[in-house]
């Protein structure tokens, strides 16, 4: 699979990816869960919520693993 938007169509919903996109002055990516997919355009929920994306705008995608476990806090909390 060389084209971006081919991964995301062939993609199964809720699968983890990185999705990266032209803006103006560059690019900027969006890492996340796949949720929505049309003809013209994907949703990736971020950690900072819903992203809607432009498929035209698409330039590298990649399937990506789950975040690793929280670490536990350095000091106990007090109280």
């Amino acid at each position: 699979m060389n084209d971006p938007v081919d991964l995301i169509r062939e993609s199964a919903l809720g699968t983890r990816m990185t999705v990266r996109r032209r803006i103006e002055g560059g690019h900027t990516d969006a890492v996340g869960y796949l949720r929505e997919r049309s003809d013209t355009e994907c949703v990736v929920e971020t950690r900072r919520g819903l992203v809607t994306i432009p498929l035209a705008d698409v330039t590298a995608t990649r399937a990506v693993p789950p975040p690793p476990p929280r670490r536990a806090p350095r000091f106990p909390p007090l109280g």
